[in-house]
């Protein structure tokens, strides 16, 4: 009979949020994958738990993930945790749980700590629908499109970000969110923790060099696009992108999405 893989939720910060359930747990598996085991041995060794550890992180093996599998396969229970928050969400174990579902393996969340929804219920914008993207892609194609999705969301979008590479995202997200609303949260849980709110423009002017991990809560669209230019003239479509930063070629190429006609009628009327 196959164990059980157990998807446990460690605290973010404050070790005051491990759950009763999930210490149960960590007592009881006869070993714990980690995304990084010197991280997870702080937070057992703290609570005074002794456990075997297997070390599972985005450069590991497909070896590593099978062995996994095959603990689980011989009947060994086991629990899955990331470095801080609930695992899986924006870390490698999601592999692990669809190999396990399609072996059978029953797969058991142990609710907790979750950074995102921290965010959004201290944030003050409407948490009733959202839109969860994890960290921005660094691939150019890949991210544009990401920002696009943001530009005309009609959803609270949600974000993670590490401090180095904050102040381009935020410039990226100038250009594409306009005066809308925007919370930073800064050390959830921790004893810097802290929120900065504003627009885009107004959080560069005052974060100069950020530290700590962050997560970005963005306001959605007021109005839909399609609203937004219903009676808006060409050249004022045109101001409107060109305000944003965009060059003459991408701004046609917008236009043209927004009207839904073909860019070659956009580009005659600006020669």
């Amino acid at each position: 009979m196959s164990g059980k893989l157990y998807l446990v939720a460690t605290p973010i910060g404050n070790l005051e949020d491990i759950t009763l359930r999930a210490l149960k747990i960590l007592k009881e598996v006869d070993c714990i994958v980690a995304e990084d085991t010197r991280q997870t041995l702080k937070l057992l060794n703290h609570f005074e738990i002794a456990k075997p550890m297997i070390s599972y992180h985005r450069h590991s093996t497909e070896e590593k993930g099978q062995e996994i599998i095959e603990k689980l396969k011989k009947g060994n229970s086991i629990a899955l945790v990331s470095d801080a928050g609930t695992p899986v969400i924006s870390d490698p174990g999601e592999e692990i749980v669809n190999i396990a579902i399609k072996e059978n393996i029953q797969v058991i969340p142990i609710p907790g700590p979750c950074a995102l929804i921290s965010a959004l219920i201290a944030s003050g914008i409407d948490p009733k629908e959202f839109t969860f993207l994890g960290f921005l892609p660094l691939n150019k194609k890949s991210r544009k499109e990401k920002l696009e999705e943001i530009e005309i969301a009609t959803k609270t979008t949600i974000l993670y970000e590490a401090p180095h590479k904050l102040i381009v995202t935020l410039e990226d997200l100038k250009k594409v969110t306009n005066q809308r609303k925007i919370v930073l949260a800064k050390e959830l849980t921790k004893i810097h923790e802290e929120y900065f709110s504003g627009t885009a423009e107004e959080l560069l002017e005052n974060l100069k060099e950020p530290k700590g991990e962050f997560v970005i809560v963005i306001d959605k669209c007021p109005i839909s696009q399609e609203n937004q230019f219903e009676d808006m003239s060409i050249e004022d479509h045109y101001k409107f992108y060109e305000n944003l930063g965009y060059e003459k070629k991408e701004i046609i190429k917008r236009i043209a999405k927004d009207r839904k006609v073909k860019k070659d009628e956009i580009y005659k009327q600006f020669l």
